[in-house]
Parts: structure tokens; C-alpha cells; sequence
């Protein structure tokens, strides 16, 4: 039987939200969390300084499977819609990333001895982001069919970036310990790839299977590729709010990048790679209701722009402070940039849904699947560049690639080039996000309630 909608039939209003349907589908980017982490954070330094890869081969790597994701994900995002008007679930793409993502991401760190390095992680980890892009363009596409209103939907996504944050220290903070705890090199990467993979696949599962009775409405009929973009295409507040997430994803993808770095070739210590990612992603819990209750009294576009401008400038301050190998201020610093960091998750995710809302007054389709699609390929664009370009920056400045056991001794030049690329780069690419803010802000009040974007 199919549950493709006509114009004729009125659509029924979502069912209330109870705190298990927002726990069950929040759980999902625990898993979401660890896989967009994992990579940025400790692969290139895998591949470098464990499987002895150059920076440039190594950085192609990290860029070539994204790439191709990027070019997957709005395809991904159209069958998703036709699968929703058809059958009026999301549910057969969401098994698929659900049970192929964990096995994929532990390959990518058990290279057997005998086969080459670059070539079976760069597979993997291909693999891995094709099953990643199944799961996540139909999860971000089920806020906007899980409640009809604005306060709901933001409150979905608040349990969301908490449980976000849960995968991202998961990923941040326990995976390089675990990497310890299996001895460290080949085998210990090898046993954190198993272990992380597992909370993944629980996490996953149990998202998949929980958001089971969310019923999609994207439109009177299924619309192939080209016609599901021809009809996005119009909406301009929503390209202009997709540019600059996706100048932000990639100057936190840079930081990640090159916290490793920072940590062994600044501060003298791996170990500390873990309480870096710990300060800047662990206050996002507790600032996620401060920014929601922020954003509900100055308005949401208000205190986005504060908190990009305040991720900013907390980078820029770390460049004497990391310098001089100061840990305690680099770590305070960091956590600055986690608080900012809650609201550059928040608040760009609570806003997309609207943009598809109010487009859907225009074109008659309300077709999540198509904008997640290209939200979640720009997000993977700049998730995936953040690590290429910081690679370049390695590379540009001489950096030399060494192994575990025998790490390499850096010329300044290198130093410089590893201090400035976690820094001053990231500070930059917000800086630059911050006129699209603005211009999403002005194209969106012309189509969109005036309350999302202005204070009660």
C-alpha cells in the first residue's frame, strides 16, 4: 500500500513529542558524533605519524571519500524524499548506513601488515562514507516531519546537540585513550576502531529503530533528481544559511585537524589531544540550554552571530598562548571555543528546517530529504576539506612525517605552520561566514515568521 499524499488530502498534524521519541532520535548522532570526529581528529595523524604516510598523500586521502560523498548525499536526499512520498517512511536508508557504517569505520584502522597503508584506509574509509551519508540525509531530514512548530522543532534539536556532543567526547575523548589502552600504533588504533565502531552501531540502531513511527509528507509526488533540485534551487535563504555552515564546518574541521599536532609539537604532549577535544566539546552540554533560552529572548540570528565572532576570537587568542606551550590557558581557551561551539550546532540546525517550511508555501513540496541532502554534502565538504587543507599547511611549512615509536623533529618553520593552521586559519574562515549569516538573516525575513528571527 502507498502513502503518496494528494494535494486534495489534508495532512495530519505530527503526534506530541515525549521525552523517549526525542531521546530515541537524538541517539542517532551519538553515532553521527563519533564518525564526523573520529576521522578529523585522528586519522591524518594516523596515517602521518603511525602508518608513515606523507602529509600530501595523506591529506588526498582524507579529501578523495568525501569528495564522492559530496556528489552522493543529494542523491541520497532525493531517493530519500521518493522513498517518504511512496511509502511514508525513511526507514530502509537509515538500516542501510545503521549496519554498513561501524564495520567500515573499524576497518579503517585495522590495516593488515601486509597490504599498503593509504590504500586500505583510503578504501575504508570511502566505504565508511557512503554508509554514513545513507543514515545521516534521512535522519536530518526527520525534525522537519516530527512536530509542526518552530519551539518543538528547536527543542528536538537541543536533545540532539546534546547527544551530538555525548559521540563527539566519546570520539574526542575516549578514542585516543583507547588507542593507549591497546598499546598504542598499528594495534592500538586497530582495538579503538573495534570499541568505537560498537557504541556506534548501538547508537545507530537504536535511532533507526526508534523513529520508526515518524510518518514523511514531502509532497503530492515523487520528484526524480533533476526535478526535486530545479524546485530547491529558489530557495535562497537556505543556500545563503548552507554557505556559511559550511565555511564554519570547515574551520572546525581545520582545529580538529590540528589539535594532535598542537598537543605532541607545542605542548610536548599526545595525552593532552584528549583534554583539548574534552574542554572544547564537553561545555556544548551545558551550553546548549543557555543558547536555546538565549535565542528565545535576543533571537536566534543575534546570538549566532555572537557566538561565530566569539569562536573567532577565542582562536586568535590561543596563538601567544599555545605558542608558549601555556596548557592551562590553552585548555581554558578551548573551552571558550566549545561554549561557542554549542551554538554553531544549535542554531543553524534549529533554522533549516524553517527554511524548508516556509519554501514549501512556494514550490508545494516540503522536501527535506533534497535540502538535508545538500545540507549534509556541504557540511561533509567542509568536514572533509578542514583536514586537506590543514594537511596543506603541514606541508607548505615543511612539516616531516615520522611513526609512532619515532616521531620526527620539526623545523621551526613547521612549528609556525602547525601553531597558525590550528589558530589563525579557523579564526579566519568564521570571520569570513559571518557576512552570509547576515545575508541568510535579511533573505529570510522576507519569506520566513518573523519570530524565529527576531526575540519574543
Amino acid at each position: 500500500m502507498t502513502l503518496e499524499h494528494s494535494p486534495s488530502r489534508p495532512l495530519a498534524a505530527a503526534p506530541p513529542l515525549n521525552r523517549g521519541r526525542l531521546l530515541g532520535y537524538a541517539l542517532g548522532s551519538v553515532g553521527t558524533g563519533i564518525f564526523s570526529a573520529v576521522p578529523g581528529l585522528l586519522l591524518l595523524f594516523y596515517l602521518t605519524d603511525v602508518l608513515g604516510v606523507s602529509a600530501a598523500v595523506a591529506g588526498a586521502v582524507l579529501v578523495a571519500p568525501k569528495a564522492w560523498d559530496v556528489l552522493l548525499n543529494p542523491v541520497v536526499g532525493a531517493v530519500s524524499d521518493r522513498e517518504a512520498v511512496r511509502t511514508g517512511r525513511r526507514t530502509r536508508l537509515l538500516s542501510l548506513g545503521s549496519l554498513a557504517l561501524p564495520v567500515a569505520f573499524a576497518a579503517m584502522f585495522a590495516v593488515p601488515g601486509q597490504t599498503p597503508g593509504v590504500v586500505w584506509a583510503g578504501g575504508a574509509f570511502l566505504l565508511a562514507a557512503s554508509a554514513f551519508a545513507c543514515f545521516q540525509v534521512p535522519y536530518v531530514a526527520l525534525p522537519a516531519e516530527m512536530a509542526d512548530g518552530t519551539a518543538e522543532r528547536t527543542r528536538i534539536m537541543s536533545w540532539r546537540i546534546v547527544c551530538l556532543t555525548l559521540g563527539i567526547l566519546v570520539a574526542g575523548g575516549l578514542a585516543p585513550e583507547i588507542v593507549g589502552l591497546g598499546g598504542g600504533g598499528r594495534a592500538g588504533y586497530a582495538v579503538m576502531g573495534v570499541a568505537v565502531g560498537a557504541v556506534m552501531a548501538a547508537a545507530l540502531l537504536a535511532a533507526t529503530l526508534s523513529t520508526r513511527w515518524v510518518v514523511s509528507r514531502p509532497g503530492p509526488r515523487q520528484l526524480g533528481l533533476v526535478a526535486a533540485f530545479r524546485t530547491a534551487r529558489g530557495n535562497r535563504p537556505f543556500f545563503a544559511l548552507l554557505a556559511a555552515f559550511v565555511t564554519q564546518s570547515l574551520g572546525v574541521a581545520v582545529m580538529l585537524a590540528g589539535a594532535p599536532y598542537v598537543a605532541v609539537y607545542r605542548l610536548g604532549d599526545y595525552g593532552l589531544t584528549s583534554l583539548m577535544f574534552v574542554c572544547m566539546v564537553g561545555p556544548s552540554a551545558l551550553a546548549v540550554p543557555l543558547w536555546t533560552r538565549a535565542a528565545r529572548r535576543f533571537g536566534m540570528v543575534a546570538c549566532y552571530l555572537v557566538a561565530v565572532a566569539g569562536f573567532a576570537a577565542a582562536a586568535l587568542a590561543l596563538i601567544p598562548v599555545a605558542g608558549s606551550a601555556g596548557v592551562a590557558g590553552t585548555l581554558l581557551l578551548t573551552g571558550l571555543i566549545g561554549v561557542c561551539y554549542a551554538a554553531l550546532q544549535l542554531l543553524p540546525l534549529s533554522l533549516l528546517p524553517e527554511t524548508v517550511h516556509a519554501d514549501a508555501a512556494r514550490t508545494g513540496h516540503a522536501q527535506s530529504g533534497a535540502f538535508t541532502g545538500l545540507w549534509t554534502a556541504g557540511e561533509t565538504a567542509g568536514m572533509a576539506v578542514g583536514p586537506g587543507l590543514f594537511a596543506l599547511v603541514l606541508a607548505a611549512s615543511s612539516f616531516a612525517s615520522g611513526s609512532f615509536d619515532a616521531p620526527a623533529v620539526q623545523p621551526g618553520s613547521a612549528l609556525t605552520g602547525l601553531l597558525l593552521g590550528f589558530t589563525a586559519l579557523p579564526a579566519a574562515l568564521m570571520l569570513l561566514s559571518l557576512p552570509l549569516v547576515i545575508a541568510y538573516h535579511r533573505l529570510a525575513r522576507a519569506v520566513s515568521p518573523k519570530e524565529i528571527h527576531e526575540p519574543a
